[in-house]
Order: C-alpha cells, then structure tokens, then sequence
C-alpha cells in the first residue's frame, strides 16, 4: 500500500507541472486555434533564467520573479514576430512556425546557459514529509498548490472579467468579436504572455525537483500537450485534469512495469485520444481542426 501511494505521490508532482503546461497550451488555443510547441521551452527558461539570476547573487523570490517575467516578455515577443505576421496562413503552417521558435529557443538557451544540469534550493527545504509509509517533498506541495492555483486564477480571470470574456470571444468567434470593437490583437499578445508566465511559473516550481536543462521543454512539451488533448483541447478544466492524470499514468507505469516506458505513455494517450475520444475527456463535440 505504501508503495502504491508513493507512486501516486510521485504522479501527483509531476503531473502538477504538465497541468500548468496543458493550460498554457490551451490559453493559446483558445485565442487563435494554434497548438503552441513552444510551451515546453517557457518551463525550461523559467527554470534555467531563476538558476541564472540566483548564481548571480540576487534572492531566490526576485530571480523567480524575473524569470516570469522576462519569459513572458519572449511569449509576447514570438506572437509579435513570428505569429502575427504570419496570420491568415494555415493552421499548419503556424505549428510549424512555433516548432521552429522551441528549436531557435532551445539552441540559445544552449548558448547561454550551457549544457550542464542545473538546480535551485527548494523553497521549503527538503525534509521529506511521510504520508502512510510514503513520503513526499515539500516543493511537490508548492507544484501541486501552484497548478491549482492558477487554475483557481484563469477560472476566475475567464467568467468575472471583461478582458477575460474577451478573450473567450475572441476564441468563440474572432470576426464577431472584432465587430464589437474587442481588440484582438491585444488579444493574441495578451494570451501569450499568459501562457508564457504559466509556463515558467511551472519551470520554478518544479526546478527543486526535476532539475533543468537546455533540452527539457521538448518532454514537458509532448506531455502537456497529451495532457490537453486527453483533457479536451481548449478546456481549463480539462487540462488541469488531463495533467494530471498523465502525471499518474506516468509514475504508475515506471513503478508496476518499467521506466524505459514512461517516457512513451504520452505518444500512447495521444493515440487513444485521436482514435477513440477525439474530443477529449471534456472537450467540444465537434472538432473543426486537427
């Protein structure tokens, strides 16, 4: 039975940070329909930018702060440069253009920060805590605290806010909301940045723990992304849902099988989704893209 928990302690961490990744997926899909493979890299830079500043002496609040706030600065960036000039082109061709941005992303980060692992102090030390012969980290309480969080935030950004119902205007019907006089661009800027800091609030929360690197975001992208699409792409709920149950799938399948397979249950959701639930566990009945 410990054993079981342990395991389930271990999904539960991990899947926090593949929520944050499946929500920064959907917020971006929400605006424009386009699935943003550059998700995976905000968590990387979140993560390697609070390393950076920390070693460089500042406190570890202010670098966190930073690393939020500069990686938001690089999602707004990428729509204004690479996004926006290329509206109207195929959904398609937008994907591939965000692959190419996780690849240019993941080379500079290369550059700048170097190939070697990197970590931080975790914000609450690190004398596990022991549940039921288990045990668990304080920092996977900050991962799980933090994906529910924002959760709790965009819930309320979406239904009680008028910039966040402009933002599910936009993404019901962006001509409509247009017409009314919403300002869709500020629109798309604004859901990148969103998505962007989502993303690097889940590289600082989960650094402690997981340890980061030039070539993380790849993994976190695919599983978030899995995440989101077992969840319902462009749902909230669903993809804090569809997170986390990667996340369980995941540690279950490295504790009772193998972990030489844990890394494929993501390509494997995915599959199952596409054949037998293409809408997801929450998503529309119908779907107008894939």
């Amino acid at each position: 039975m410990s054993e079981l928990i342990q395991f389930l302690f271990s999904g539960v961490t991990v899947g926090a940070v593949y929520a944050l990744v499946a929500l920064g997926f959907t917020i971006i899909y929400n605006a424009s329909d386009v699935v943003n493979f550059a998700q995976g890299e905000f968590v990387m830079l979140g993560g390697m930018i609070t390393w950076f500043a920390h070693e460089a002496g500042l406190p570890l609040p202010l670098a966190a702060l930073i690393a939020i706030v500069l990686t938001s600065a690089l999602g707004v960036a990428m729509n204004k440069l690479a996004i926006e000039p290329a509206r109207g082109a195929p959904v398609v061709s937008l994907i591939i253009i965000t692959i190419g941005a996780s690849i240019f992303i993941q080379g500079t980060a290369q550059l700048v920060f170097g190939k070697q692992i990197h970590t931080f102090p975790a914000f609450s030390g690190d004398t596990p805590i022991h549940v039921g012969g288990a045990t668990i980290l304080p920092q996977s309480l900050w991962m799980i605290a933090g994906a529910l969080a924002v959760f709790l935030a965009l819930w309320l950004f979406f239904s009680r806010t008028l910039l966040g119902r402009a933002v599910m205007a936009t993404a019901n019907n962006r001509l409509a909301a247009q017409l009314v006089g919403i300002n869709t661009n500020f629109v798309m800027t604004l859901s990148f940045a969103l998505s962007a800091a989502i993303g690097a609030l889940g590289g600082v929360l989960a650094t402690p723990v997981t340890l980061t690197a030039y070539g993380v975001g790849i993994g976190f992208a695919l599983k978030g992304f899995a995440g989101a699409m077992l969840g319902g792409m462009g749902n909230p709920k669903g993809a804090l849902l569809g997170g986390f149950l990667i996340g369980l799938i995941e540690a279950l399948t490295a504790g009772y099988l193998s972990s030489q397979y844990k890394d494929a249950v993501a390509f494997v959701v995915i599959l199952l989704v596409l054949f037998f639930l293409p809408q997801g566990l929450f998503g529309r009945k119908t779907t107008d893209r894939v």
